[in-house]
């Protein structure tokens, strides 16, 4: 295989290895149960007037399975969060006592879980445009190298190869949502 044909499948591997990475993260912020710390990563409070990731603002912790604390290093930081938790549409409200927040997560019903499956559901299938993209646009370069001079049969093989590289990237997004739908079903 030449050295351009290297360069395209590592390239096409290293663009899939950052769509699963999107996935994993994108699959933690999805409740399954469990109050997680996570399920706040990319929520963003207004922080005198420049938005900010809540991390940045305060320390955040699962006192149990259930509640989740939000402790801000300012106290007047307390209002912009409770409205950015609000306007995150989060399904909880936060409760402000004047030192922390707490987000009490209700309990999952039946027809919550079947939803949060779908949501996770459909993550999964933006990574799979993104990885079947990735793969055009891949085979599309052969393409090209194979116009420039590169033999048919090299063509052939380097394309088989960069399918065997989706199935196996597919797949794995497969295995990601089936633990997913697992761990949000299980009461």
């Amino acid at each position: 295989m030449t050295d351009e044909l290297e360069l395209i499948m590592e390239d096409a591997k290293d663009a899939m290895k950052k769509g699963i990475g999107h996935l994993e993260t994108e699959l933690l912020r999805i409740r399954a149960g469990k109050a997680n710390p996570q399920m706040l990563d990319g929520l963003v409070v207004d922080y005198y007037g420049s938005p900010t990731p809540i991390n940045q603002i305060g320390n955040i912790s699962a006192v149990d399975s259930r509640t989740l604390t939000i402790q801000p290093w300012e106290k007047n930081m307390l209002q912009p969060i409770e409205r950015a938790i609000i306007a995150a549409n989060l399904g909880v409200t936060p409760q402000n006592d004047g030192n922390i927040i707490r987000l009490f997560m209700p309990p999952l019903t039946e027809e919550r879980r079947k939803e949060f499956v779908k949501r996770a559901n459909h993550e999964g299938e933006h990574s799979k445009v993104a990885v079947r993209s990735i793969r055009r646009d891949a085979i599309e370069e052969i393409k090209k190298l194979q116009k420039n001079g590169l033999s048919e049969d090299a063509a052939k093989d380097a394309e088989k190869e960069m399918q065997d590289i989706t199935d196996k990237y597919i797949a794995l997004i497969e295995k990601h949502l089936a633990t997913k739908e697992k761990e949000i079903m299980s009461v």
